[in-house]
């Protein structure tokens, strides 16, 4: 196979990219605009490799986007180009709707162009998956799982550009016919996670000495994935899957973020402790929340378990103990990062006070006790 992947020199795609090469035959096509989150570094075991070529284009231009399709030819687009830090889309929500959303009609509506091509066999063949989050679905209670038929329910900015995204790649498969695939993921983790992100972001914080930021008081919950769980899964949808279908890929692996970050702690405790004799927890700090914090995701992977036969092989406490234990091993990938990318400072802090007169402009009651 010739798979196109967008968005490849990300946490997720370069996960995928590596797995493609590492475990199949295909050929790879990685297309990524390299945003402050992309890093080539990631793809240094595989970008020597015959099968593998990279183009440093933005999934926007239609143009190039085009060209590549016509010139590789390819029986597959992996489209995970995308904003994907929900602080970012707080304070910077544009970004997200250029990319999450004009970004993934270009991909369709080119790849569509370039399916109508195909003679009807490769025609057959072709599929798009559109890569999404299980955070289109909004936030649970304390009980029930997201379903493939749970409604539609975003929070933040970047869930809301995603959700948008979906209903984009729904509506080009039963319009125009694209054999489009949809899946929603649960909250990746593992090697080469941008260190914006709460697990890096503890374990390098942890690292450097500094302290451990919290929202809230630690009771979110999240589903966590092991990205090369994450990866076999994607390439199982493309595989086995069913146009114009959805799947919920996630693990089971329920945590509640105190518990996450505790997790990390006892780890570094083991194999990196404190210099002061302390344990890592007591670095902990309790910080304000983030507006529109949803409570609790989590995934019911039945139907990609049963129709695909996918499983996670990963438990989140192997899976942790990997990841602390690559961070650990590999400081020249993160450090850089950290120090001239991103240092660690708090994002997606909104001005309360502008944002109630924002209200009081639309509904004046709004900005009344």
């Amino acid at each position: 196979m010739k798979i196109i992947v967008t968005g490849g020199a990300g946490f997720i795609g370069s996960a995928v990219c590596r797995h493609l090469i590492s475990h199949t035959s295909a050929e790879v096509i990685n297309i990524d605009k390299l945003t402050y989150a992309a890093n080539l570094a990631s793809l240094r075991s595989i970008d020597t490799d015959a099968r593998y070529q990279f183009y440093q284009y933005d999934i926007c231009d239609a143009a190039r986007l085009s060209a590549v399709l016509r010139r590789h030819k390819p029986d597959a687009v992996i489209h995970l180009a995308a904003e994907s830090h929900v602080d970012r889309s707080i304070t910077g929500p544009a970004d997200f709707i250029s990319t999450n959303i004009v970004g993934t009609y270009v991909v369709l509506d080119e790849a569509r162009s370039y399916w109508e091509t195909l003679k009807p066999d490769a025609r057959d063949r072709f599929r798009v998956l559109h890569v999404s989050t299980d955070e289109v679905y909004g936030s649970l209670g304390r009980e029930g799982l997201f379903s493939e038929h749970t409604s539609y329910d975003p929070s933040s900015p970047y869930s809301a550009s995603k959700a948008a995204a979906d209903h984009l790649a729904i509506a080009w498969h039963r319009t125009y016919g694209l054999p489009v695939i949809i899946s929603n993921c649960s909250n990746n983790y593992g090697p080469y996670h941008f260190p914006e992100k709460l697990i890096p972001l503890i374990i390098t914080n942890a690292l450097l000495g500094r302290e451990l930021p919290v929202y809230g008081n630690g009771g979110n919950v999240r589903d966590w994935l092991y990205v090369e769980d994450h990866a076999r899964a994607l390439m199982a949808i493309v595989a086995r899957g069913r146009p114009g279908q959805s799947y919920n890929v996630g693990a089971r692996c329920e945590r509640r973020n105190i518990q996450v970050v505790e997790g990390v702690c006892d780890i570094l405790d083991r194999l990196a402790p404190r210099k002061d004799g302390q344990a890592h927890t007591s670095a902990i700090r309790y910080v304000s929340d983030r507006p529109g914090h949803d409570f609790r995701y989590a995934i019911d992977p039945s139907k990609i378990e049963t129709e695909l036969g996918w499983r996670a092989l990963e438990t989140f406490e192997s899976g942790l103990e990997k990841t602390v234990s690559w961070f650990l091993a590999n400081q020249d990938w993160w450090k850089p990062l950290r120090s001239k990318r991103y240092n660690g400072e708090r994002l997606g802090l909104v001005n309360t006070h502008a944002v109630s007169l924002a209200a009081a402009s639309i509904n004046p009651a709004a900005g009344r006790d």
